[in-house]
């Protein structure tokens, strides 16, 4: 798209058109389970642990819900046409131990979609803990390690899913904003600059897969298909992949337009801030919302750091798209590459992180 056709560009509006400061007033974006959907969630996860099933081949089917469906259909209908995300609230995960509370988690993500690798260890259920003293300035550091503020972007998913075990001692509030919203506002204040969203911008592929099969990938920021607006946004990737030979210098425009991508993100009132209590589930589709996370100050005592465990899903509704929108993970990692040692494959191992990974 040129900047000639910015007589085409107009608002968005719709249910992901959302800001931060009109939600914390309202509710329905909170999912409060019943005593039956808990104890449905409850018995179906204790099957779970008793079964010990492979984390990579088992399948929703074996692991029927009953009172609990309600809240799945609750979950896919605010990704795919509310909010474009929902947090469900209830658990009592302190209860229930971590090898329980990550079954239950990993059933719930079973019928939302198809859980991805997320590590060189193949991974499909990955952690968001410090293990060290680590910040996003020193090399090699996860954003999954770490106890800094991030920036908004979107994961390597259709879905990223959270469900928290162990809350912070202060801070480490769990941030999204719409990326409907963020588009409206670059319109708003620089329409000359907004066009530029549509065009094909290169990302850094290797920072975020040392297995990837090429150093870049290409995609645009904003989709508009059939009506259906998506957004695919990361300023780091974008800026990170100009180290590499074949990707265009970015022009004085696209570095402005980053520049207030980043600003507009941290506008008072436009993001959504959540406090996660034990127990809490967060279910995102990446396409509709960014995320990022306040900085947030540990407990002295290991067992009680900040704890989260996440899922990355493919979940595939036959959403509209523009070609190579997003990171191109169906296929990205070959099936019989060499995965480094450390991956964990059964609930009872895979909820317990790997404190030598991002250290």
């Amino acid at each position: 798209m040129s900047t000639d056709t910015i007589r085409h560009l107009s608002p968005i509006d719709g249910p992901t058109a959302w800001r931060g400061d009109d939600l914390q007033h309202r509710t329905d974006w909170i999912y409060q389970l019943s005593s039956s959907e808990c104890s449905d969630l409850e018995t179906v996860g204790e099957r779970f642990v008793a079964d010990d099933p492979d984390l990579r081949t088992v399948t929703a089917d074996a692991y029927p819900l009953a009172a609990a469906r309600a809240v799945i259909d609750e979950c896919a209908r605010q990704m795919d046409r509310g909010l474009g995300f929902v947090l469900v609230r209830g658990l009592d995960t302190p209860a229930y131990g971590d090898t329980l509370a990550g079954a239950i988690f990993y059933v719930m993500g079973l019928h939302l979609g198809q859980p991805m690798e997320q590590n060189q260890m193949g991974n499909v259920l990955d952690h968001v803990i410090a293990t060290s003293n680590k910040s996003m300035a020193d090399k090699g550091a996860l954003p999954s390690r770490v106890r800094d503020r991030l920036r908004f972007h979107s994961d390597s998913s259709d879905v990223v899913a959270l469900m928290c075990l162990r809350p912070a001692r202060e801070g480490g509030a769990s941030s999204l904003a719409s990326g409907t919203t963020i588009f409206n506002e670059i319109l708003r204040l620089r329409p000359d600059l907004a066009p530029l969203l549509f065009d094909n911008w290169y990302w850094d592929w290797r920072g975020q897969d040392p297995d990837a099969r090429s150093d870049f990938y290409v995609s645009p920021i904003c989709s508009h298909v059939d009506g259906v607006f998506s957004t695919y946004a990361g300023t780091t990737m974008i800026k990170s992949a100009q180290k590499f030979d074949g990707v265009p210098v970015l022009t004085q425009d696209q570095l402005d337009l980053l520049d207030l991508y980043d600003e507009v993100t941290q506008q008072p009132g436009l993001a959504l801030d959540m406090n996660f209590q034990p127990g809490d589930t967060q279910w995102l589709l990446n396409y509709a919302a960014l995320h990022s996370r306040t900085a947030y100050q540990d407990w002295p005592e290991p067992e009680r750091r900040r704890h989260l465990l996440r899922l990355w899903l493919k979940r595939d509704v036959g959403r509209p798209l523009v070609a190579q929108f997003g990171k191109p993970v169906s296929g990205s990692r070959p099936m019989n590459r060499a995965r480094l040692p450390g991956g964990a494959f059964r609930i009872g191992e895979a909820v317990v992180p790997n404190e030598a990974w991002g250290n």
